[in-house]
């Protein structure tokens, strides 16, 4: 009995099956097709804005201080001649929530704009590309030079191409480091060998990534290490404008030299434009999917297309789901409105939160080894340790000042602080004994500066015996 459950456990097991082939698929080199169009012009214009401002910030400088200086050993960034410091975090949390719902409320109105036209990968990729079309030749070119063996000729348009490479991305790694040592400073110190260690590591790392995510990687970064590509699906509805491609217009499918007398031909030719200027190779005519980036490169390239054949734009275009199936398309919807309203909402508090800055800071600690002391006039002392931050850009004078029980006197009234620096004082505040009826009463701290309209208030107790 045994054995015929042994042999029928036998039987059960799920057969092995040898598959012949890997699991993973290779990666596919693609070898992007330049196109012309009003969309690309857009995209050109726009990363050329931007890459040219982070190219130029780091050179700007603003009462002989770098505009934007991220000074990490002095622990200050410093933004446009305001300075802030890590006392100053909430404002760079209001920051990075505000970038979060703007990216959200962009992402479910118009889908990945973001990745195709302000992304610093695809601002990076396209310009190797363009490096690349301008060296090796455009499209066919390069696949041929593929195909063949390495000649002088290849040899040299590549080496060229991958010098011209790795002096962008150097260039970037030294504007990059620029941010946070004066870039100024870091040009003379570079050749010395003078600068700190960590600036030649940082300029290695970020030249060595860009080199590498732009000149290599490329779409791979978008398909498999980026993951707004992966949660962009739970943000997009039906109402979402995004790049499609109109079934019901292109087809069937007919390439032009086989359409002669064909009727019901649709207006796709299947000439394959919008997959070769796909930077990520993906088949926009598929359908919706998570590696597009909503450059618009496929809709350049299908409505130039379009104009030579005679018929009209838009086979591929900007649009919703709803409206490629004959459905309105709703623009104020529950889910955008309520990004809107969260964005704005931050939008405002941060303001407020800046408008009410005030670029000084106190410290109020009493001494807790000494609950109070009385002295031979009969006077109840009480220590405290001051800590005054100057977060101004300009050195001040400051006079301090208590309230809160009548006759309170301090030892120490002025001092003066430099500017971004702290200094920690001991005052000692007395009043006579007979002010005292409780064992702790509630003070105020008050310090002004003398040359500039700054204030604030800090509150502290009192302790004392009764009389």
């Amino acid at each position: 009995m045994s054995q015929d459950i042994l042999y029928r456990e036998a039987d059960d097991r799920i057969p092995v099956t040898e598959l012949g082939h890997s699991l993973y698929a290779p990666r596919r080199h693609l070898q992007v097709r330049e196109v012309r169009g009003r969309f690309q012009r857009w995209r050109r214009g726009l990363n050329v804005a931007l890459m040219s401002a982070f190219f130029a910030l780091p050179w700007v400088t603003l009462d002989g201080r770098p505009a934007i200086w991220f000074d990490l050993p002095g622990r200050a960034f410093h933004l446009f001649g305001m300075t802030f410091y890590p006392q100053e975090f909430m404002l760079l949390s209001w920051l990075l929530i505000i970038a979060a719902f703007a990216l959200f409320f962009v992402t479910v109105l118009a889908g990945r704009v973001w990745c195709g036209y302000a992304c610093p990968q695809s601002a990076w990729t396209w310009w190797f590309i363009w490096v690349e079309h301008r060296l090796e030749g455009p499209r066919h070119r390069r696949l041929k030079r593929a195909r063949r063996a390495m000649d002088v000729d290849t040899t040299c348009r590549k080496g060229l191409k991958h010098a011209t490479w790795l002096a962008i991305a150097l260039a970037t790694g030294l504007t990059f480091v620029g941010y946070f040592t004066p870039i100024r400073d870091l040009l003379t110190a570079l050749p010395r060998l003078e600068a700190s260690g960590w600036a030649y590591v940082w300029l290695g790392l970020v030249a060595a990534f860009t080199y590498l995510n732009a000149g290599w990687l490329r779409e791979q970064v978008c398909l498999h290490m980026c993951p707004y590509a992966r949660f962009q699906a739970v943000m997009f509805d039906r109402d979402t404008l995004t790049v499609s491609y109109d079934a019901g217009r292109g087809e069937p499918r007919v390439p032009r030299r086989r359409e002669t007398g064909t009727a019901e031909a649709g207006d796709c030719v299947d000439c394959g434009l919008c997959v070769q200027v796909c930077p990520t190779g993906i088949d926009i005519r598929d359908g919706l999917q998570h590696a597009c980036i909503d450059c618009a490169a496929c809709i350049d390239a299908c409505d130039g297309v379009m104009d030579r054949l005679g018929r009209p734009r838009g086979l591929i275009r900007y649009t919703t789901e709803n409206a490629l199936a004959g459905q309105p398309t709703r623009i104020a919807r529950p889910r955008l409105l309520g990004y809107l309203v969260a964005l704005l909402a931050m939008l405002a508090l941060f303001a407020v939160n800046l408008a009410e800055r005030t670029p000084l800071d106190l410290d109020v600690e009493r001494d807790r080894q000494r609950l109070f002391r009385v002295t031979p006039q009969g006077d109840i002392t009480n220590v405290y340790t001051l800590t005054v931050r100057n977060l101004d850009n300009v050195d001040h004078r400051y006079r301090l000042a208590a309230s809160g029980l009548a006759g309170l006197t301090l030892d120490r009234q002025r001092l003066e602080v430099p500017a971004g620096q702290s200094r920690q004082l001991v005052v000692e505040a007395s009043v006579d004994r007979h002010a005292i009826h409780r064992p702790s009463h509630d003070i105020q701290w008050h310090l002004e500066a003398l040359d500039a309209d700054i204030s604030l208030v800090r509150d502290s107790r009192f302790l004392g015996g009764t009389p």
